[in-house]
């Protein structure tokens, strides 16, 4: 996978070459974890106008419900922060409908491979997406047990790390899937989590699940397995809104504030 920078890293280089992607840090409350946990600027050397994420956008395949989404979703800046690039290969977590997975697929091109990952017994939520792209491997497994035939660079999960502290979904242990995701990575491979942000300190067993989670709880969980945070994205944010309420309820539904957190296996 392509070096991806910090911001720290970024600021030394200013005036030798043009800048990397930046993201400046909220500064509503709704951006922040706690005093023990500050949080950093995520910055990358791979440029949301890159040839090959411009083309992933543009492919003919995606549909309009997929393009609809584009405004609030960022895939541009999502996929150039994950440091996608071609000839990768990239796990995805609950791809759900396909939305990243059409596009990791576009981006790493023939050389690369998107392994594609829900449960063995499918749902009408969980199920095979884009089982006709020569690149695309459905891999049938529990989230906190999977593995893969080959070490990968990306391991990427959007609004759905939240799901398995549903207790009815039984879907697994959220520290099972970030150590299943850590022996995934390649050594320097990249883990992205994005999910719908819920008020800091709420409970994580979500017996009255408002399909949120604390974004604090999910940066202790995956370090204490063993990965380094590189910093948060504030681009999905929205201040306005109070995360009091289901993801589902119209007033917020495809609006909610959500985090995004990437961090990296040491190596």
């Amino acid at each position: 996978m392509r070096k991806l920078l910090t911001a720290a890293a970024i600021a030394a280089l200013v005036g030798l070459c043009q800048p990397a992607l930046a993201d400046a840090p909220g500064s509503g409350a709704a951006g922040a974890t706690s005093a023990a946990e500050p949080t950093r600027a995520l910055s990358s050397n791979v440029s949301p106008t890159a040839a090959y994420i411009v083309a992933a956008l543009a492919d003919a395949q995606r549909s309009s419900a997929e393009r609809a989404q584009d405004s609030s979703r960022h895939p541009a800046e999502t996929l150039a922060l994950s440091g996608v690039a071609p000839g990768e290969k990239i796990c995805e977590l609950l791809p759900g409908e396909g939305y990243f997975t059409r596009l990791f697929s576009d981006a790493v091109g023939p050389h690369g491979r998107v392994y594609a990952i829900t449960r063995t017994h499918p749902s009408r939520y969980e199920h095979p997406v884009l089982s006709e792209s020569a690149n695309v491997a459905n891999v049938s497994a529990d989230y906190d047990k999977f593995t893969l035939p080959e070490p990968v660079d990306l391991v990427f999960t959007a609004r759905n790390y939240h799901d398995l502290k549903i207790l009815s979904y039984q879907m697994g242990d959220t520290v099972g899937m970030d150590r299943a995701a850590f022996a995934a990575l390649k050594p320097g491979g990249v883990y992205v989590i994005i999910d719908h942000a819920a008020l800091a300190g709420s409970s994580v067993d979500q017996q009255h699940p408002l399909h949120r989670i604390d974004e604090a709880q999910v940066r202790r969980e995956v370090e204490s397995v063993g990965f380094i945070y590189d910093g948060d994205s504030q681009m999905l944010r929205n201040p306005a809104d109070p995360r009091t309420a289901s993801v589902f309820d119209p007033s917020i539904r495809g609006h909610t504030d959500q985090f995004f957190l990437r961090f990296h296996k040491p190596g």
